[in-house]
């Protein structure tokens, strides 16, 4: 995990000096490293990419934004990642500690965006490929209810027990979706 993104999230100074807080970061990421039992899939499919939409087999996914995220692909890699149920529960654990909570939250969210880090280095090293930025459901105008589609082509729930909620929340919280188009092919 990167302690300066942990900082980051925290809102703080990247070369904030208090030991205290420093040390409250350590543990907690020794114990997210220890805890979290990560899980992660991905699947490489051919697209169409419009102004407006990608297409993936017969889903449309709606969002000028990822669109142009992805224009001139023709290939896209999907993934699906999450930090298990043993993130959920770190969390409930330290539900009533504020500070430790805040700590947690941060050092879960970098180790989330370790594992998708992870992920997309794998994609690129076992396809020989080159990829771009991820983009998740949920950001500027691709809406969170594209999540459902995602499902479906990953089957993520039964692969990685990541499940949808009624509103397209995904549990355990510590799980994340995103598309990363492909460029080109060394």
């Amino acid at each position: 995990m990167n302690k300066q993104e942990i900082l980051r999230y925290l809102r703080t100074n990247s070369k904030v000096q208090d030991e205290a807080l420093l040390k409250l970061i350590d543990d907690a990421m020794e114990e997210v490293n220890r805890t979290v039992k990560p899980k992660s899939i991905y699947r490489i499919f051919d697209c169409r990419v419009t102004e407006e939409a990608l297409i993936i087999e017969n889903f449309e996914f709606k969002s000028r934004r990822l669109a142009e995220n992805l224009k001139g692909c023709t290939r896209v890699a999907l993934l699906g990642a999450t930090l298990g149920t043993e993130g959920d529960r770190l969390l409930r654990t330290y539900s009533s500690e504020g500070a430790r909570l805040v700590i947690m939250q941060a050092v879960l969210a970098s180790k989330i965006e370790e594992i998708c880090d992870a992920v997309q280095e794998n994609i690129e090293t076992e396809n020989k490929i080159k990829t771009r930025q991820r983009y998740s459901p949920g950001y500027f105008d691709l809406d969170i209810s594209e999540q459902k589609k995602i499902f479906a082509l990953l089957d993520i729930t039964k692969r990685c027990g990541i499940t949808l909620t009624d509103t397209c929340q995904m549990i355990p919280t510590k799980s994340v979706t995103a598309f990363t188009g492909i460029d080109y092919e060394d």
